[in-house]
């Protein structure tokens, strides 16, 4: 196991308006020759997941912000609470990116907000906290299971979601997508293979699918499906 590479940090106190706390930015990188998949554990924090052509490592910008907290105390928190680690075991990577269980006071939890680049190809599977996500021309499969936040996956192989709540787009897919929501809306275009959605509650809209649409539960709100290749089964 090679353990990650810590090549950059720094921080910051800042206080105004919208933020009074503490920010620090960690950079990780790991080679990713040899790897077939990347496995990332977030919990709280903004995701955005990019593909790379060309690119050889996994690049990962951490920022770590600690809210309505010094300094020094932000520092101790992060020390004894903080969870970040790029490491691999044979052929597949894995990040962790999250605070460790605490009771938090209302509306002051820390977060980890991640900015990750990864080679084109590379398989992702995506644990996730909260925050918004997106995962941009990855061309891989990719599987995410998420709790809560927006979602916006584009120029992927195929995508297994499996989400609590929160908008979820999808365009850009070369195989399948496959959708088992909580709530909120959902949005799937440029599918080149067939869909799947379960979903609780929110509006879906479906187009340009070249297979088949199944919806095995659409819960309540809206259904729209248009250019679709294949047949639309709505078992709801």
């Amino acid at each position: 196991m090679r353990s990650f590479i810590v090549i950059a940090m720094f921080a910051a106190s800042l206080s105004h308006a919208a933020w009074n706390g503490y920010t620090e930015d960690r950079e990780l990188e790991l080679d990713a020759d040899g790897l077939v998949s990347f496995d990332i554990d977030a919990g709280a924090g903004s995701l955005v997941v990019t593909g790379v052509e060309g690119l050889h490592k996994i690049l990962v910008t951490a920022t770590i912000n600690v809210p309505d907290e010094d300094a020094d105390d932000a520092r101790e928190l992060i020390e004894k609470k903080l969870k970040l680690s790029l490491d691999q075991s044979r052929d597949e990577a894995r990040l962790e990116a999250f605070f460790e269980s605490h009771s938090w006071g209302w509306n002051d939890s820390p977060s980890v907000d991640l900015d990750i680049r990864v080679p084109h190809g590379l398989a992702l599977r995506v644990d996730d906290g909260s925050g918004s996500m997106k995962i941009i021309d990855v061309n891989s499969d990719v599987r995410i299971d998420d709790g809560s936040g927006s979602m916006d996956i584009t120029g992927v192989t195929s995508v297994y979601i499996d989400d609590g709540s929160g908008s979820i787009k999808v365009s850009g897919v070369d195989g399948d997508v496959e959708i088992e929501d909580g709530s909120g809306s959902i949005t799937v275009e440029r599918v080149g293979g067939s869909v799947t959605i379960d979903d609780g509650s929110g509006s879906i809209d479906i187009d340009d699918v070249e297979h088949d649409v199944t919806i095995i539960d659409d819960g309540s709100g809206g259904l729209n499906a248009s250019n679709v290749r294949g047949t639309i089964n709505n078992d709801s």
